[in-house]
Parts: structure tokens; C-alpha cells; sequence
């Protein structure tokens, strides 16, 4: 097994690369190691939903109906509703405002620096005709993948604390912090384990 997680979770800033190298001489350090690699992989792997631009463009329209957003609204708003399953990316979102607008389905009115959206007539007119349609962001596979998102997600948050811990901990607490996650490791083959 490799003794670095090579860029990590994505590298970047956030990445754990290096990581394990900190652990030698940490008792339960090889269990860790090996926890935090598995939990790379899964994450290498780009669980759940990808959508596609006519999802966004759909969106973007039925959050409008409601009223006037600026793109992190937006984004915001789709996160919040798909219950952090879909985050569409300013690269997809700022583009399919871009197209709503060369089109006349959205104007920008500029406020405080920021652009704020809202629906012509003619983007009322297409939001309102798809208004009975089932909203993106509400579409079951969108919402069975969140049990696939949830744990990673979840997994996430833990080995980022971990790390941390093994970062600017002192011994004490990185060996207390050792026991945390084995035993967390237990119940979770526990959970498993029950019927």
C-alpha cells in the first residue's frame, strides 16, 4: 500500500496528500491509512447524479417563476431543494443564463454588483407551460441517489476532521482520536451485520 493518498479527495487545497505521511510511529496509524484510502477510492469513483443542461435550463426557469435570483441563489436553491444530492456548478448554470437571455426568456437587472434574473413574458409564458411537470431536482432517480451521496458525504466531513486531528493534534488526541474511528468502524459492520 502506498504511504500518501497522492492528491487526494480531489487534490487542491482540500487534499490529503501527504497525509499519511504524519501518521508513522501513531498506534492504529496502518488502520487509518488504510480507512482514508478506502474512502479516496470512493470518492475517485464520482458517485451520484450527473444532469444534464436541459435539467439546469428547467430549473433555472421554475425557480424563476417563483421570483428573481441571482446565479448563487440559484445554485443554492437547487442544492437545498435536491437535499444536497445536485449541485449544479456556476460552469453549467452561468452559461444556461447566458442562453435564457440571448433567447428573451430571462433579463439581468444589476443590483448591489450583482445580477439578478427574472422571466420576461415569454420565459413566464415556458415556465408556467412546464409548471405541472415534475421540477428536476424532484426526479427519483435524483432522489434514490442521495443514499449513495449521503455516506460519502458523510465519510468526507469525517476524514477531513481526521486529519486535522493528525495535523495539529497532540499524541494524546490523535490516539484518541484512533480509538473514535475504530470504534465507528465497529458499528458500521454492525449496522451491516443486523438483519
Amino acid at each position: 500500500m502506498s504511504g500518501t493518498f497522492g492528491g487526494g479527495f480531489g487534490g487542491g487545497s482540500r487534499g490529503f496528500g501527504g497525509f499519511a505521511d504524519g501518521l508513522g510511529g501513531i498506534p492504529g496509524a496502518d488502520g487509518l491509512r488504510e480507512a482514508f484510502d478506502q474512502l479516496r477510492t470512493a470518492f475517485d469513483k464520482r458517485v451520484g447524479p450527473r444532469m444534464g443542461r436541459g435539467d439546469v435550463r428547467a430549473a433555472v426557469l421554475a425557480l424563476l417563476l417563483e421570483q428573481p435570483m441571482h446565479g448563487y441563489q440559484i445554485i443554492r436553491e437547487i442544492e437545498d431543494r435536491s437535499g444536497g444530492v445536485w449541485k449544479p456548478s456556476a460552469g453549467s448554470v452561468y452559461p444556461t443564463l447566458q442562453l435564457l437571455s440571448d433567447e428573451g426568456m430571462i433579463e439581468a437587472s444589476e443590483s448591489n454588483g450583482r445580477k439578478t434574473y427574472s422571466l420576461t413574458e415569454v420565459g413566464r409564458a415556458e415556465a408556467e407551460a412546464a409548471a405541472d411537470k415534475q421540477a428536476p431536482w424532484e426526479s427519483s432517480g435524483l432522489r434514490d441517489s442521495g443514499r449513495v451521496t449521503a455516506l460519502p458525504k458523510a465519510g468526507m466531513e469525517l476524514a477531513q476532521v481526521a486529519a486535522q486531528v493528525a495535523r495539529t493534534g497532540s499524541s494524546e488526541q490523535v490516539v484518541k482520536a484512533v480509538d473514535v474511528l475504530d470504534e465507528a468502524r465497529r458499528k458500521l459492520y454492525g449496522i451491516l451485520a443486523q438483519d
